[in-house]
């Protein structure tokens, strides 16, 4: 295996997540960490394992205040040396155990300085400390040293120091920083990044006090000082509370890792992972993140860039969908799928008889359901539109083109195709269709998207250039009130409603009660939302639907009813897709319907 510094120049390099809060989440309140080296290993063995199956490519011991120092204050001082190779041993049969190539860094935390004015008898205990620690972890044999969560930029230089006094290991450097954007004695990111970018460290940056978006402002303004010097970042989930008399962190998704790793990653940072509160979830998902990604290929996440330029007004040509939406018309929509060669002809013809039915507002259309090869959404929205007269919304995923990609396109659907409505979608992953093994693009999800595209109503690309007149696209998202973790689910589509979302299309619900029960757990919908039904058409097809499509859920009691009706199935079906329009008819802000085998007469019938 070729060194870290090696590592470091060709690729991203994924370390693990947290170990302390990991710890706290088995044995509750722990009066030393490092000490359950000593006492429960097996426990420490099976972390390092989870973080070595989830992908991280550097396991750190659990060192992290185990010098003598710290370690007096439980009168474990004499047992130093122990804990700390116990550690490296516990770390290497992890390696072993999981067969994979992994760097152990040898983890090493303050003493606790608050000052940035060291007293002169304070170094030498210091450094005879750092010292002691570092050589019982080189002798046991880590390949380098974290050194981290120093909120004294004078002790990690104090510490800095000692190490190069007692070993030639690569050292990644990383302080803590607060809220301010400060150390806790008060040094900015820029000043830190200064002093420790001539120091030959494989890799400096920050860990732990705050989450993701901090990390990020904070990590933004080391790389403007680091003179491309590699960076690294491991923030915490959020910040804690305590609920119950436990320490408790936000439930940051796995996927807001990944955005943060990809962000982190094109700022400059060589090094990405998590600190308190992560867990080998996040480090899965920010090893797919990076994947496929190098120092030199950089990419864009759903944080947007600061504005540097003016931003235009935004324009006034709402479309007809955003001006129903606006005045509270009850919008009935149809869900068309794209052909999945290049005869339009099938299509063209449901669309026309939607449009001469008269009781039809819109058509929504599909874009790569479950990964599968269909005609792209907007061209079909731009051919329909054109060729049979009746508005459309399409659905736009982040599965398939680069940022850049997506603004091409959006700019190319509204200045040539006319289209003024989108529906923004993460997209489902290549794996669920006929390509498992092409890999998915998702430099942003559909938050990102929804922020590209008022990006666009301002005049400006994601990157806050200027690019002329704005766009004044009506962008909804997708809302699953029927999600199995609805906690998440909640929290994501407040944000996409504060990212700029104007309404939402929820997944097709099966009963009434459905809809109900989710308007009483979200109170007044925060924009409008637009309600799907889906009228069965057999009892196997409710099976299917409720067991194989992610993010479907066909209630038992429907699924009953299914089954009861036997050959009447059909019409039995229908009658429930009725009693699903009849009901949101009065809260929802409209619905869209789904023809069963893609029999639009049968949508009409749910309308009519």
């Amino acid at each position: 295996m070729s060194g870290v510094r090696e590592a470091l120049r060709d690729t991203v390099l994924v370390c693990d997540g947290a170990m302390g809060s990991m710890l706290y989440q088995t044995f509750g309140h722990l009066r030393c960490t490092d000490e359950v080296n000593l006492t429960h290993p097996e426990s420490v063995l099976k972390i390092h394992l989870e973080y070595i199956t989830a992908g991280a490519q550097i396991i750190e011991t659990n060192t992290f205040g185990a010098n003598r120092v710290k370690l007096a204050a439980y009168g474990l001082a004499d047992k130093t040396v122990e804990i700390n190779q116990r550690a490296v041993k516990l770390a290497r049969e992890a390696r072993e155990i999981a067969g994979r190539e992994v760097f152990i860094a040898g983890s090493i935390g303050p003493v606790g300085t608050l000052s940035e004015t060291l007293e002169e008898p304070t170094v030498p205990a210091l450094t005879e400390a750092y010292q002691e620690q570092a050589r019982a972890l080189e002798d046991r044999g880590v390949d380098l040293f974290m050194v981290e969560t120093f909120p004294s930029l004078a002790e990690l230089l104090c510490c800095l120091r000692a190490l190069r006094g007692a070993s030639r290991l690569p050292v990644v450097a990383q302080l803590t920083f607060t809220e301010e954007a400060t150390t806790p004695t008060g040094v900015s990111p820029r000043a830190a990044a200064e002093a420790l970018r001539p120091l030959g460290l494989a890799a400096f940056g920050l860990n732990c006090s705050v989450g993701p978006g901090d990390t990020l402002g904070i990590l933004r303004e080391m790389a403007a000082a680091a003179d491309g010097h590699p960076l690294s970042a491991q923030p915490n989930a959020g910040f804690p509370s305590r609920v119950a008399g436990r320490i408790v962190y936000p439930a940051s998704s796995p996927e807001y890792f990944a955005n943060f790793a990809q962000e982190a990653a094109r700022l400059g940072a060589r090094i990405v992972g998590g600190c308190c509160g992560t867990a080998p979830a996040h480090i899965r998902a920010m090893v797919e993140a990076v994947r496929y990604l190098s120092p030199a290929r950089p990419v864009t996440v759903a944080a947007a860039p600061e504005v540097a330029e003016e931003i235009h007004a935004p324009s006034t040509e709402l479309s007809p969908f955003a001006r129903k939406l606006r005045a509270g018309t009850f919008l009935r929509l149809v869900e068309l799928d794209p052909p999945k060669g290049i005869v339009l002809d099938r299509v063209l013809e449901a669309a026309k008889g939607l449009k001469d039915a008269g009781c039809v507002d819109a058509v929504d259309i599909n874009s790569g359901t479950l990964a599968r090869i269909q005609l792209d959404s907007l061209m079909m929205a731009i051919a329909i539109e054109r060729r049979v007269g009746i508005e459309t919304v399409p659905h736009l995923t982040t599965r398939d083109m680069s940022v850049m990609g997506l603004q091409s396109a959006l700019m190319g659907a509204w200045a040539v195709g006319g289209i003024r409505n989108i529906l923004a979608i993460t997209g489902d992953p290549p794996a669920l269709g006929d390509y498992p093994q092409a890999r998915g693009v998702f430099e942003i999800d559909s938050i990102g998207l929804v922020q590209l595209i008022q990006r666009l109503n301002q005049g400006l690309d994601y990157a806050g250039k200027v690019i002329g007149p704005p766009t004044a696209f009506t962008v909804g998202v997708a809302v699953n009130p029927t999600a199995q973790d609805l906690d998440t689910e909640m929290r994501r589509f407040a944000r996409k409603v504060a990212a700029g979302a104007q309404f939402a299309m929820t997944q097709p619900l099966f009963a009434p009660e459905l809809w109900t029960d989710f308007l009483k757990l979200l109170g007044r919908p925060p924009i409008p939302i637009i309600v799907g039904v889906w009228p069965l058409a057999s009892y196997k097809q409710a099976l299917r639907l409720h067991n194989e499509v992610p993010g479907i859920m066909v209630p038992d009691r429907i699924q009953d009813l299914m089954k009861q009706a036997g050959a009447e199935a059909r019409a039995e079906g229908l009658r429930i897709a009725r009693e699903v329009y009849a009901t949101v008819r009065e809260t929802a802000a409209g619905v869209y319907v789904i023809p069963p085998f893609h029999r639009y007469e049968e949508a009409l019938a749910v309308l009519a």
